[in-house]
């Protein structure tokens, strides 16, 4: 059988969405069946970053509005909730995957939720199997849309850390202790609460990946409300070489984000065996489980005490090992054989 996989988000290097179809994409090909088939849906230009040469559908803005005829396709993967790149062709089945419907919980107008909601439902309508990326992401489907009894599946995203054991940045391993955060620097992300946790401790708080002037802004004039803007570093995206680095001499992971459909950099920085401190909303316990430390809300005074304790509980019950374990639950390839056996399922 051949599949059409909608890579049309790589078009956003740096993003949760970008490492999705990568890393998705890679793992679907390394266990597609010798009589399976792939092909992928994406601009020419951004084939590059998968290994060796791949079959590409080439991916044009016009195709929102006439998309073309494609032949010999059994299934198309749509990868992204509010895709305008869906064929109209029954005969070809259709996998819709639903990230999150975080925009519930971004304090956004009711008038847009509504709006992303119907493009959502739109989507839901004119697919054949849909998959959530969390049980969260699940429920959130079932009760703020109409699957018209469609199933639902939940399947995981995984994990692959790329580490450099010969890379060498004297400037992070040498760095001031520092605590580690990591995604796109925007409201629903939470930074600016995190600022208040470096009273009373020599650490510093860096922040990496593509921000948002105004809130990068936001949280600099917060932490100099505290008398610690110079030990706030929010320093932009950062290498795969430098991010290994960061995971691997930061004192923990902090990630009080509001809304997440499953949350990766939990998972990369279980992977070695950090502690991480979490938020309690959305899909964030879900993924953290019962090896997390949370916050389940962000007044100064209690998350400094949720912090202080976790760090004593981390340093007197060290379980690194266990915590690597957990992350190892999550890979790609799992990922990958659970989506083929949705793909064979449709056309049986």
């Amino acid at each position: 059988m051949k599949i059409a996989f909608d890579a049309e988000r790589m078009k956003y290097p740096y993003t949760g969405l970008f490492e999705y179809c990568l890393q998705l994409g890679e793992a679907l090909r390394k266990t597609a069946a010798t009589n399976d088939q792939l092909a992928f849906y994406m601009r020419q230009e951004d084939e590059k970053f998968f290994s060796g040469n791949i079959e590409g559908l080439k991916q044009k803005s016009l195709h929102k509005f006439l998309f073309p005829r494609y032949q010999g396709i059994d299934v198309w993967h749509t990868t992204y909730q509010t895709s305008w790149y869906m064929p109209k062709d029954r005969k070809i089945k259709r996998v819709l995957t639903i990230h999150d419907l975080n925009f519930l919980y971004e304090k956004e107008s009711l008038e847009k939720q509504q709006r992303y909601l119907k493009k959502v439902q739109k989507n839901v309508d004119r697919t054949d199997h849909i998959v959530a990326i969390s049980e969260f992401t699940k429920k959130d489907i079932l009760e703020n849309l109409n699957t018209h009894g469609k199933p639902v599946s939940v399947i995981y995203n995984g994990c692959v850390l790329q580490t450099f054991p010969n890379y060498k940045n004297d400037q992070i391993s040498h760095a001031q202790p520092f605590l580690f955060s990591l995604g796109t620097v925007i409201p629903k992300k939470n930074f600016h609460v995190l600022v208040s946790l470096l009273q009373g401790n020599p650490y510093d708080l860096i922040i990496a990946g593509k921000s948002d002037e105004n809130y990068k802004q936001q949280i600099l004039t917060e932490a100099g409300k505290y008398g610690v803007a110079n030990r706030v570093k929010i320093i932009g995206p950062v290498s795969n070489e430098d991010k290994y680095l960061y995971y691997k001499h930061c004192k923990a992971f902090l990630f009080p984000s509001i809304a997440e459909g499953f949350g990766i950099p939990v998972i990369e920085a279980m992977s070695f065996g950090k502690p991480v401190f979490l938020s309690t909303r959305t899909s964030l316990p879900e993924i953290g489980g019962h090896l997390a430390y949370y916050f389940e809300h962000f007044e100064p005074a209690y998350m400094q005490a949720v912090f202080t304790k976790g760090m004593a509980h981390y340093e007197q019950t060290k379980p690194t090992s266990e915590i690597i374990a957990h992350a190892a639950r999550f890979t790609w390839e799992k990922s990958a054989e659970a989506y083929w056996q949705i793909y064979k399922s449709l056309k049986a």
